[in-house]
Protein backbone atom coordinates (compact mmCIF):
# COMPACT_ATOMS: atom_id res chain seq x y z
CA UNK A 1 0.00 0.00 0.00
CA UNK A 2 1.29 3.04 -1.20
CA UNK A 3 2.57 6.15 1.67
CA UNK A 4 3.08 9.95 1.19
CA UNK A 5 6.50 10.71 2.02
CA UNK A 6 6.04 14.04 1.02
CA UNK A 7 3.26 16.68 0.66
CA UNK A 8 3.14 16.32 -3.20
CA UNK A 9 4.85 12.56 -3.37
CA UNK A 10 2.58 9.10 -2.95
CA UNK A 11 5.04 5.62 -2.65
CA UNK A 12 4.95 2.60 -3.29
CA UNK A 13 8.55 2.17 -2.42
CA UNK A 14 9.62 1.33 0.93
CA UNK A 15 13.49 1.80 0.68
CA UNK A 16 13.89 4.78 -0.81
CA UNK A 17 17.22 7.01 -0.21
CA UNK A 18 16.90 10.85 0.63
CA UNK A 19 18.55 11.57 -2.95
CA UNK A 20 15.48 9.71 -4.55
CA UNK A 21 12.65 11.58 -2.28
CA UNK A 22 14.53 14.97 -3.20
CA UNK A 23 14.08 14.20 -6.73
CA UNK A 24 11.04 13.15 -7.01
CA UNK A 25 9.45 15.75 -4.81
CA UNK A 26 11.63 18.53 -6.75
CA UNK A 27 9.68 17.18 -10.25
CA UNK A 28 6.35 17.20 -8.02
CA UNK A 29 6.66 20.86 -7.02
CA UNK A 30 6.33 21.73 -10.43
CA UNK A 31 2.89 24.11 -11.13
CA UNK A 32 1.99 22.01 -13.37
CA UNK A 33 1.81 18.39 -11.87
CA UNK A 34 -1.07 16.89 -10.98
CA UNK A 35 -1.02 16.19 -7.26
CA UNK A 36 0.32 13.49 -5.82
CA UNK A 37 3.38 12.25 -8.06
CA UNK A 38 2.89 8.34 -7.78
CA UNK A 39 6.68 6.74 -7.31
CA UNK A 40 6.51 2.75 -7.92
CA UNK A 41 8.19 -0.03 -5.77
CA UNK A 42 10.98 -0.67 -7.85
CA UNK A 43 11.67 3.84 -7.83
CA UNK A 44 15.41 4.70 -7.83
CA UNK A 45 17.30 7.97 -8.62
CA UNK A 46 17.45 8.58 -12.25
CA UNK A 47 18.76 11.01 -14.78
CA UNK A 48 16.24 14.22 -15.35
CA UNK A 49 13.41 12.27 -13.20
CA UNK A 50 12.92 9.23 -10.73
CA UNK A 51 12.85 6.22 -12.80
CA UNK A 52 9.88 4.29 -11.37
CA UNK A 53 7.77 7.95 -11.86
CA UNK A 54 3.91 8.48 -12.75
CA UNK A 55 3.74 12.59 -13.27
CA UNK A 56 0.35 13.73 -14.31
CA UNK A 57 0.62 17.24 -15.88
CA UNK A 58 -1.63 19.57 -17.01
CA UNK A 59 -0.69 22.02 -20.59
CA UNK A 60 2.85 20.92 -20.38
CA UNK A 61 5.31 17.96 -20.79
CA UNK A 62 8.88 17.58 -19.20
CA UNK A 63 10.73 16.04 -21.97
CA UNK A 64 13.69 14.42 -19.77
CA UNK A 65 11.11 13.22 -17.47
CA UNK A 66 9.71 10.70 -20.63
CA UNK A 67 13.83 10.08 -20.95
CA UNK A 68 15.75 9.21 -24.06
CA UNK A 69 14.84 5.70 -24.43
CA UNK A 70 11.50 6.68 -25.63
CA UNK A 71 9.37 3.90 -25.96
CA UNK A 72 11.10 1.48 -23.77
CA UNK A 73 9.23 -1.64 -22.77
CA UNK A 74 8.69 -5.75 -22.81
CA UNK A 75 7.54 -7.95 -25.11
CA UNK A 76 6.19 -11.47 -24.19
CA UNK A 77 4.90 -13.97 -25.95
CA UNK A 78 4.09 -17.99 -25.05
CA UNK A 79 5.15 -20.69 -27.10
CA UNK A 80 3.64 -24.19 -28.19
CA UNK A 81 6.44 -26.09 -27.43
CA UNK A 82 7.13 -26.83 -23.82
CA UNK A 83 9.90 -25.58 -21.75
CA UNK A 84 11.69 -29.46 -21.38
CA UNK A 85 10.92 -29.34 -25.29
CA UNK A 86 13.28 -26.18 -25.79
CA UNK A 87 15.73 -27.00 -22.54
CA UNK A 88 17.61 -30.06 -24.43
CA UNK A 89 18.22 -27.00 -27.19
CA UNK A 90 19.11 -23.57 -25.19
CA UNK A 91 22.89 -23.26 -26.05
CA UNK A 92 22.30 -23.75 -29.89
CA UNK A 93 19.06 -21.20 -29.69
CA UNK A 94 21.34 -18.72 -27.37
CA UNK A 95 23.80 -18.92 -30.33
CA UNK A 96 21.33 -18.20 -32.71
CA UNK A 97 19.74 -15.44 -30.82
CA UNK A 98 23.37 -14.10 -30.72
CA UNK A 99 23.64 -14.01 -34.18
CA UNK A 100 19.71 -13.27 -36.02
CA UNK A 101 19.39 -10.07 -32.78
CA UNK A 102 22.12 -8.07 -32.97
CA UNK A 103 23.04 -6.06 -29.96
CA UNK A 104 25.41 -3.66 -28.40
CA UNK A 105 27.02 -0.68 -28.65
CA UNK A 106 28.00 0.68 -31.54
CA UNK A 107 25.76 -1.24 -33.25
CA UNK A 108 25.91 -1.34 -37.09
CA UNK A 109 22.63 -3.39 -37.65
CA UNK A 110 24.55 -5.98 -39.52
CA UNK A 111 23.03 -9.74 -39.33
CA UNK A 112 23.27 -12.96 -40.67
CA UNK A 113 21.34 -13.46 -44.09
CA UNK A 114 18.00 -14.35 -44.09
CA UNK A 115 17.01 -12.32 -40.99
CA UNK A 116 14.04 -10.93 -40.21
CA UNK A 117 14.52 -8.07 -42.35
CA UNK A 118 15.51 -9.77 -45.79
CA UNK A 119 12.58 -9.96 -47.85
CA UNK A 120 8.91 -8.68 -48.33
CA UNK A 121 7.45 -9.72 -45.13
CA UNK A 122 5.45 -7.65 -42.87
CA UNK A 123 8.64 -6.26 -40.54
CA UNK A 124 9.71 -4.91 -43.98
CA UNK A 125 6.85 -3.28 -44.50
CA UNK A 126 6.13 -1.80 -41.47
CA UNK A 127 9.99 -0.33 -41.41
CA UNK A 128 9.51 1.20 -44.77
CA UNK A 129 6.13 2.77 -42.90
CA UNK A 130 8.64 4.40 -40.16
CA UNK A 131 11.32 5.56 -42.72
CA UNK A 132 8.52 6.97 -44.62
CA UNK A 133 7.30 9.04 -41.52
CA UNK A 134 10.37 9.54 -39.67
CA UNK A 135 10.83 12.71 -37.85
CA UNK A 136 14.06 14.77 -39.04
CA UNK A 137 15.68 14.52 -35.57
CA UNK A 138 15.69 10.97 -36.26
CA UNK A 139 19.05 9.81 -38.56
CA UNK A 140 17.35 8.27 -41.54
CA UNK A 141 20.72 5.32 -41.48
CA UNK A 142 20.34 4.39 -38.30
CA UNK A 143 16.60 4.58 -38.54
CA UNK A 144 16.95 1.27 -40.54
CA UNK A 145 19.84 -0.26 -39.53
CA UNK A 146 18.99 -0.31 -35.88
CA UNK A 147 15.35 -1.63 -36.20
CA UNK A 148 15.41 -5.24 -35.06
CA UNK A 149 18.08 -4.37 -32.55
CA UNK A 150 18.50 -5.26 -28.96
CA UNK A 151 20.65 -2.86 -27.26
CA UNK A 152 22.73 -2.96 -24.52
CA UNK A 153 22.78 -1.93 -20.24
CA UNK A 154 19.74 -3.68 -19.47
CA UNK A 155 17.83 -4.98 -22.47
CA UNK A 156 17.78 -8.87 -23.17
CA UNK A 157 15.94 -11.78 -24.43
CA UNK A 158 15.46 -14.58 -21.83
CA UNK A 159 13.16 -18.09 -22.64
CA UNK A 160 11.64 -18.42 -19.37
CA UNK A 161 9.26 -21.53 -17.97
CA UNK A 162 6.02 -20.62 -15.98
CA UNK A 163 4.68 -22.38 -13.12
CA UNK A 164 3.04 -24.97 -15.57
CA UNK A 165 5.99 -26.02 -17.65
CA UNK A 166 4.80 -23.75 -20.08
CA UNK A 167 7.79 -21.37 -22.46
CA UNK A 168 7.62 -17.80 -22.72
CA UNK A 169 9.59 -15.96 -24.62
CA UNK A 170 10.63 -12.14 -22.57
CA UNK A 171 12.59 -9.13 -24.46
CA UNK A 172 13.23 -5.80 -23.11
CA UNK A 173 14.03 -2.93 -25.73
CA UNK A 174 13.20 0.76 -26.91
CA UNK A 175 13.49 2.81 -29.83
CA UNK A 176 17.11 2.44 -29.83
CA UNK A 177 19.37 5.45 -31.39
CA UNK A 178 16.30 7.07 -33.45
CA UNK A 179 14.58 7.50 -30.09
CA UNK A 180 17.77 8.80 -28.52
CA UNK A 181 18.41 11.10 -31.06
CA UNK A 182 14.52 12.85 -30.95
CA UNK A 183 14.61 12.66 -26.95
CA UNK A 184 17.78 15.04 -26.65
CA UNK A 185 17.17 17.22 -29.74
CA UNK A 186 13.56 18.11 -27.71
CA UNK A 187 14.80 18.19 -24.08
CA UNK A 188 17.71 20.89 -25.63
CA UNK A 189 14.97 22.82 -27.57
CA UNK A 190 13.03 22.95 -23.75
CA UNK A 191 16.00 23.98 -22.09
CA UNK A 192 16.20 26.61 -24.74
CA UNK A 193 12.86 28.43 -24.23
CA UNK A 194 13.74 28.24 -20.45
CA UNK A 195 16.34 30.31 -21.37
CA UNK A 196 14.60 32.34 -23.72
CA UNK A 197 11.86 33.23 -21.44
CA UNK A 198 14.48 33.59 -18.22
CA UNK A 199 12.60 31.03 -16.03
CA UNK A 200 14.43 29.58 -13.28
CA UNK A 201 13.95 26.34 -12.55
CA UNK A 202 14.74 23.76 -9.26
CA UNK A 203 16.54 21.57 -12.27
CA UNK A 204 17.69 21.95 -15.73
CA UNK A 205 16.18 19.18 -16.41
CA UNK A 206 12.47 19.88 -15.70
CA UNK A 207 12.12 22.17 -18.58
CA UNK A 208 8.99 21.91 -20.17
CA UNK A 209 7.19 22.53 -23.33
CA UNK A 210 3.93 24.30 -23.30
CA UNK A 211 0.69 22.48 -25.43
CA UNK A 212 -0.81 24.41 -28.02
CA UNK A 213 2.83 25.70 -29.15
CA UNK A 214 4.60 24.43 -32.00
CA UNK A 215 7.48 23.16 -29.89
CA UNK A 216 4.81 21.18 -27.60
CA UNK A 217 3.01 19.41 -31.08
CA UNK A 218 6.21 18.79 -32.31
CA UNK A 219 7.79 16.55 -29.49
CA UNK A 220 4.44 15.09 -29.56
CA UNK A 221 4.63 14.05 -33.09
CA UNK A 222 8.19 12.29 -33.01
CA UNK A 223 8.01 11.03 -29.55
CA UNK A 224 4.72 8.74 -30.79
CA UNK A 225 6.75 7.73 -33.67
CA UNK A 226 9.43 6.82 -31.17
CA UNK A 227 7.14 4.85 -29.50
CA UNK A 228 5.82 2.89 -32.29
CA UNK A 229 9.36 2.29 -33.96
CA UNK A 230 10.24 0.22 -29.97
CA UNK A 231 6.61 -1.21 -30.52
CA UNK A 232 7.36 -2.45 -33.57
CA UNK A 233 11.24 -3.12 -32.95
CA UNK A 234 10.45 -5.53 -29.89
CA UNK A 235 8.12 -7.28 -32.53
CA UNK A 236 10.63 -7.74 -35.34
CA UNK A 237 12.99 -9.18 -32.66
CA UNK A 238 10.45 -12.08 -31.55
CA UNK A 239 9.45 -12.59 -35.24
CA UNK A 240 13.38 -12.86 -35.50
CA UNK A 241 13.80 -15.31 -32.18
CA UNK A 242 10.74 -17.08 -33.11
CA UNK A 243 11.73 -18.26 -36.30
CA UNK A 244 14.83 -19.44 -35.15
CA UNK A 245 13.64 -21.56 -32.29
CA UNK A 246 11.30 -22.91 -35.30
CA UNK A 247 14.58 -23.93 -36.28
CA UNK A 248 16.20 -25.18 -33.66
CA UNK A 249 13.27 -27.45 -32.97
CA UNK A 250 13.25 -28.99 -36.79
CA UNK A 251 16.32 -30.67 -36.24
CA UNK A 252 14.74 -32.69 -33.40
CA UNK A 253 11.79 -35.12 -34.69
CA UNK A 254 10.56 -35.45 -31.33
CA UNK A 255 9.68 -31.83 -30.47
CA UNK A 256 8.64 -31.13 -34.16
CA UNK A 257 5.96 -33.84 -33.91
CA UNK A 258 4.93 -32.25 -30.69
CA UNK A 259 5.10 -28.53 -31.64
CA UNK A 260 3.01 -29.65 -34.61
CA UNK A 261 0.25 -31.74 -33.19
CA UNK A 262 -0.19 -28.16 -30.44
CA UNK A 263 -0.39 -26.35 -33.18
CA UNK A 264 -2.70 -29.29 -35.04
CA UNK A 265 -1.24 -28.52 -38.26
CA UNK A 266 1.73 -31.61 -39.13
CA UNK A 267 2.13 -30.59 -42.81
CA UNK A 268 2.71 -26.86 -41.40
CA UNK A 269 5.73 -25.42 -42.78
CA UNK A 270 8.79 -23.76 -40.71
CA UNK A 271 7.77 -20.22 -39.37
CA UNK A 272 6.92 -18.41 -36.55
CA UNK A 273 3.04 -19.20 -36.24
CA UNK A 274 3.80 -22.86 -35.34
CA UNK A 275 5.80 -21.72 -32.47
CA UNK A 276 3.80 -19.01 -30.81
CA UNK A 277 0.80 -19.23 -28.70
CA UNK A 278 -2.03 -16.55 -28.83
CA UNK A 279 -1.03 -12.62 -29.08
CA UNK A 280 2.10 -10.94 -27.51
CA UNK A 281 1.35 -8.70 -24.82
CA UNK A 282 3.89 -6.21 -25.88
CA UNK A 283 4.02 -2.66 -23.13
CA UNK A 284 6.15 0.24 -22.66
CA UNK A 285 7.45 1.61 -20.02
CA UNK A 286 9.21 4.91 -21.21
CA UNK A 287 6.25 7.14 -22.45
CA UNK A 288 3.70 9.66 -22.45
CA UNK A 289 0.03 9.69 -23.26
CA UNK A 290 -3.13 11.98 -22.96
CA UNK A 291 -5.17 9.75 -19.94
CA UNK A 292 -8.62 10.81 -18.18
CA UNK A 293 -8.22 10.64 -14.44
CA UNK A 294 -9.23 12.31 -11.05
CA UNK A 295 -11.89 14.48 -13.53
CA UNK A 296 -9.46 15.61 -15.57
CA UNK A 297 -7.67 14.90 -18.81
CA UNK A 298 -3.75 14.90 -18.20
CA UNK A 299 -0.46 13.86 -19.72
CA UNK A 300 0.32 11.08 -18.02
CA UNK A 301 4.40 10.04 -18.02
CA UNK A 302 5.04 7.05 -17.04
CA UNK A 303 9.28 6.92 -16.39
CA UNK A 304 9.69 3.13 -15.47
CA UNK A 305 6.36 2.49 -15.04
CA UNK A 306 4.00 0.17 -17.20
CA UNK A 307 -0.09 0.75 -17.84
CA UNK A 308 -2.00 -1.35 -15.06
CA UNK A 309 -5.82 -0.16 -15.60
CA UNK A 310 -7.95 -3.55 -14.95
CA UNK A 311 -7.65 -5.90 -17.19
CA UNK A 312 -4.77 -5.01 -18.55
CA UNK A 313 -2.20 -7.14 -19.39
CA UNK A 314 1.84 -6.27 -18.48
CA UNK A 315 5.09 -7.57 -18.35
CA UNK A 316 7.04 -6.97 -14.74
CA UNK A 317 10.92 -8.58 -15.85
CA UNK A 318 13.83 -8.63 -12.51
CA UNK A 319 17.12 -9.38 -13.74
CA UNK A 320 19.14 -11.46 -14.64
CA UNK A 321 18.50 -15.07 -13.20
CA UNK A 322 15.49 -13.78 -11.42
CA UNK A 323 12.43 -14.40 -13.89
CA UNK A 324 9.50 -12.12 -14.83
CA UNK A 325 6.42 -11.51 -13.80
CA UNK A 326 2.83 -11.87 -16.39
CA UNK A 327 0.48 -9.16 -14.87
CA UNK A 328 -3.25 -7.71 -14.84
CA UNK A 329 -4.06 -4.12 -14.26
CA UNK A 330 -5.91 -3.58 -11.19
CA UNK A 331 -6.68 -0.09 -12.13
CA UNK A 332 -5.72 2.09 -8.86
CA UNK A 333 -6.60 5.45 -9.72
CA UNK A 334 -4.23 6.46 -6.63
CA UNK A 335 -1.46 5.17 -8.99
CA UNK A 336 -3.30 6.42 -12.08
CA UNK A 337 -3.77 3.33 -13.35
CA UNK A 338 0.03 2.19 -13.57
CA UNK A 339 2.83 -0.68 -11.82
CA UNK A 340 6.44 -0.80 -11.71
CA UNK A 341 8.58 -1.81 -15.34
CA UNK A 342 10.59 -4.34 -13.03
CA UNK A 343 12.93 -4.66 -9.82
CA UNK A 344 14.43 -1.35 -10.13
CA UNK A 345 18.24 -0.94 -9.52
CA UNK A 346 19.50 -1.55 -6.46
CA UNK A 347 23.37 0.19 -6.89
CA UNK A 348 24.84 1.89 -9.30
CA UNK A 349 26.74 0.35 -12.25
CA UNK A 350 29.61 1.92 -10.76
CA UNK A 351 29.26 0.10 -7.43
CA UNK A 352 28.40 -3.05 -8.85
CA UNK A 353 31.63 -3.30 -9.95
CA UNK A 354 33.34 -2.34 -7.08
CA UNK A 355 31.01 -4.67 -4.78
CA UNK A 356 29.82 -7.77 -6.23
CA UNK A 357 32.54 -10.24 -7.57
CA UNK A 358 32.11 -12.62 -10.99
CA UNK A 359 32.21 -15.67 -9.00
CA UNK A 360 29.28 -14.99 -7.33
CA UNK A 361 27.77 -13.56 -11.00
CA UNK A 362 29.02 -17.02 -12.31
CA UNK A 363 27.04 -18.99 -9.40
CA UNK A 364 23.77 -16.80 -9.55
CA UNK A 365 23.35 -17.86 -13.76
CA UNK A 366 24.52 -21.94 -13.02
CA UNK A 367 21.59 -23.69 -15.00
CA UNK A 368 20.71 -20.88 -17.48
CA UNK A 369 21.92 -20.77 -20.79
CA UNK A 370 23.73 -16.94 -21.04
CA UNK A 371 26.41 -15.37 -22.87
CA UNK A 372 28.94 -16.15 -19.70
CA UNK A 373 30.54 -12.88 -19.96
CA UNK A 374 30.80 -12.30 -16.50
CA UNK A 375 33.28 -9.05 -16.08
CA UNK A 376 31.30 -7.45 -19.06
CA UNK A 377 27.73 -8.35 -17.38
CA UNK A 378 29.21 -7.66 -13.97
CA UNK A 379 27.32 -4.43 -13.51
CA UNK A 380 23.86 -6.32 -14.37
CA UNK A 381 24.43 -8.63 -11.67
CA UNK A 382 20.92 -9.67 -10.33
CA UNK A 383 22.47 -8.28 -6.49
CA UNK A 384 22.57 -4.86 -8.31
CA UNK A 385 18.69 -5.20 -8.54
CA UNK A 386 16.24 -4.84 -5.71
CA UNK A 387 14.67 -8.25 -4.84
CA UNK A 388 11.33 -8.65 -7.53
CA UNK A 389 9.65 -10.37 -4.80
CA UNK A 390 9.66 -7.83 -2.18
CA UNK A 391 8.57 -5.31 -5.13
CA UNK A 392 5.43 -7.44 -6.20
CA UNK A 393 4.54 -7.66 -2.76
CA UNK A 394 4.63 -3.56 -2.39
CA UNK A 395 1.98 -3.49 -5.25
CA UNK A 396 -0.58 -6.45 -4.39
CA UNK A 397 -3.13 -3.17 -4.93
CA UNK A 398 -1.32 -2.28 -8.25
CA UNK A 399 -1.39 -5.69 -10.26
CA UNK A 400 -2.64 -9.42 -10.04
CA UNK A 401 -0.01 -12.13 -10.98
CA UNK A 402 -1.02 -14.21 -14.30
CA UNK A 403 2.33 -15.85 -14.48
CA UNK A 404 5.47 -16.25 -12.40
CA UNK A 405 8.14 -17.12 -15.29
CA UNK A 406 11.52 -18.45 -14.41
CA UNK A 407 14.85 -17.74 -16.69
CA UNK A 408 16.35 -20.81 -18.29
CA UNK A 409 17.79 -18.56 -21.51
CA UNK A 410 19.24 -15.21 -21.24
CA UNK A 411 20.61 -13.45 -23.44
CA UNK A 412 22.43 -9.73 -22.84
CA UNK A 413 23.40 -7.12 -24.89
CA UNK A 414 27.21 -6.19 -24.24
Amino acid sequence: MPTKIDTNVLSWADDLDSTTIEQAATTASMPFVNKPLALMPDAHLGLGSTVGSVVATTGAIMPACVGVDIGCGMIAQKLTPTAEQIRPHLTQLHERIAAFVPSGIPRKGNRKAGSHTDGPDTRTSVLAHLQKARPDAADATKTASQFGTLGSGNHFVEVCEDENGSAWIVLHSGSRNPGNTIARHHIAAAKGLMKDWFIELPDPDLAYLVEGTAPFEAYINDMRWAQLYAFENRQAMMDAIAAQLELVLATDDTSRSSTNNSTNNSDRALGTASVLDGDPINCHHNYTTQEHHHGKDLWVTRKGAILAREGTRGVIPGSMATGSFIVSGLGSPSSYCSASHGAGRAMSRTKARKTLSTESLDARMHGIAWNNQPKALLDEHPDAYKDLGHVMDNQSDLVEIEHRLTTILNYKGT
